[in-house]
């Protein structure tokens, strides 16, 4: 499956010199996010019959954007069910694209459980946003790929981590060609930095308050196996470096990054990843969709 193929975009890279790396701004992707990817190839690898049941998704955001927006373009019934926590715009832009919207539960998890249960009841086919190859090889695999092609010499990818389909794609596909690839998790919510140190996926998570939202919940054993095979490290970084990265990214290099986007960033600003210095070090801007209110309150810090 190619881009010109789908209603896909191919973001651009820029440089930004102030840390040595360049940004590849999936913040730019037709929903605002890299989740467009791996809902579209899972969605349009159902069959007429899986079509004509509907899907259900669980998200934090910016998967149910990517789902709403590949249905739209299949035409298939879709339902979105997001914790509490899932911000304002990327509740409002699932509903634009026609998908219905269910609010279920104080997190990621808990939504989740509620989008399965309906699933089950009705029928329709669950679309989760990691747990899934379709998912993983869209969102991860497609997106190294093009990467590779715009940047030559990639040496380091850095990426902000949730559920790991993102990274366990990216690595899988890049580690082979002599990329290192690193993930980044805030520590309030870093359930793949604590199943990669213990030596097994916590499919089960309870983690703190953070305000990157997408951070939000456990992994899976696919996604664990991915990591621990192909991830080089994760490092971890506060709160209040999150939001640094958010103000940096507007300021110094013109990006509206949302702030789970701003957790790779975080990473380089507080010294956790260096630029490569054999090649170039690409940061994954994995989504630009934050609400105007915290934009606003981040930038009056």
């Amino acid at each position: 499956m190619t881009l010109e193929r789908v209603p896909l975009r191919e973001t651009p890279v820029v440089a930004v010199p102030a840390l040595g790396v360049v940004f590849k701004l999936e913040s730019l992707q037709v929903t605002g996010s890299f989740k467009a990817r791996g809902a579209w190839r899972r969605l349009a690898a159902l069959t007429a019959g899986q079509r004509a049941r509907g899907v259900v998704a669980a998200s934090a955001g910016n998967h149910g954007l990517g789902v709403a927006h590949a249905a739209g373009h299949l035409g298939i019934a879709a339902t979105v069910v997001v914790p509490e926590t899932a911000a304002a715009v990327k509740r409002e832009g699932i509903e634009r694209r026609g998908a219905r919207v269910i609010v279920d539960g104080a997190t990621y998890d808990d939504a989740e459980a509620s989008a399965r249960r309906l699933a089950s009841d009705t029928g329709a086919v669950f679309v989760s946003p990691f747990d899934d190859d379709d998912v993983i090889a869209g969102n991860g695999g497609d997106l190294a790929d093009e990467l590779a092609r715009q940047v030559p010499d990639l040496r380091r990818v850095v990426c902000t981590v949730g559920g790991g389909g993102l990274i366990g794609g990216l690595g899988r596909a890049l580690s082979p060609r002599g990329v290192t690839v690193i993930g980044a998790q805030p520590f309030a919510n870093c359930a793949m930095f604590e199943s990669l140190a213990a030596g097994r996926a916590f499919t089960t998570y309870t983690g703190g308050a953070t305000i990157a939202e997408g951070c939000e919940g456990a992994v899976c054993e696919r996604t664990f196996a991915l990591a621990r095979d192909h991830v080089d490290h994760i490092v971890r970084v506060d709160e209040a470096a999150i939001r640094r990265a958010v103000a940096f990214c507007y300021r110094t290099a013109g990006v509206v990054a949302e702030c789970t986007a701003a957790v790779a960033v975080a990473a380089l600003l507080e010294g956790e990843v260096r630029p490569a210095d054999d090649g170039t070090t690409a940061v994954v801007i994995t989504g630009g969709n934050i609400d105007a209110a915290l934009l606003d309150s981040i930038l009056a810090t």
